[in-house]
């Protein structure tokens, strides 16, 4: 288990996208024998949009997006309501008070072989509201073990994965109006914290010179002369000064 924890965390930090993030969390689930899994980030405010990260079919994910199920799923609504948690579907649904669309919605989940799984709500200290929810097409005996044994641990991966998410998907990556890319916003940061080039490859798992190429970026798109400029006003977006 430590092995999966630690590569999957190792994932995370190298991911820029939300291919890497997919595939990351892909390979965590699969060692429990998990196969589906959709990561869910309400929009903080309207008229935001949701944050989708899945491997569900994509016909399915793209239909529950346009349709903007999840302002009604009951899975969704549940995860805002509580942080622990907790198994659906099957005998875990309380079919009797479903409106009609919510029971068009489980029809039609169904029909992608999405019938039951287990969700763990995510609310982090900014207020941001998530989801992870693990699926299956029957009651599956992988979702009763990661429920009765390992729920811990899941919490605490959906945990790390939302966090790195929100760090390096997020809109949030612009610094003084400008929009910096993954990368460059995360080499900004090491560098923000007194990381050289070398340090921050180093973390990060690329090469000195690519950190740097990052780096420089940055500089030029922020319009100052030096890194140490360039950290700075980083760093005074971030306090909420600049």
């Amino acid at each position: 288990m430590q092995f999966v924890f630690e590569t999957f965390l190792e994932q995370l930090s190298e991911s820029v996208d939300e291919t890497d993030f997919r595939n990351a969390m892909a390979r965590a689930a699969a060692a429990f024998d998990l196969v589906k899994f959709a990561y869910l980030w309400l929009p903080p405010r309207a008229p935001g949009k949701p944050r989708l990260i899945s491997n569900y079919p994509p016909r399915w994910t793209a239909h529950y997006l346009s349709n903007h199920y999840h302002a009604i799923d009951p899975v969704i609504a549940r995860a805002q309501g509580g942080q622990c948690p907790f198994l659906w579907g099957l005998h875990y649904s309380r079919t009797a008070g479903l409106s009609d669309f919510e029971r068009k919605l489980f029809d039609e989940a169904a029909a992608f072989g999405i019938r039951c799984g287990l969700t763990i709500p995510i609310l982090d200290k900014r207020g941001n509201v998530a989801a992870m929810s693990f699926a299956a097409d029957g009651l599956d005996p992988a979702l009763l073990r990661v429920a009765e044994r390992y729920q811990e641990a899941f919490r605490f991966m959906a945990t790390c994965f939302h966090i790195c998410v929100r760090r390096k998907l997020s809109a949030d990556r612009v610094v003084n109006g400008v929009q910096l890319t993954p990368r460059e916003y995360e080499c900004l940061e090491w560098a923000a914290q007194g990381k050289s080039a070398r340090d921050i490859a180093s973390i990060v798992g690329i090469r000195r010179r690519t950190a740097s190429f990052h780096l420089e970026n940055a500089r030029k798109k922020l319009g100052v002369r030096t890194r140490m400029q360039a950290v700075a006003q980083f760093s005074a977006a971030r306090t909420g000064l600049g």
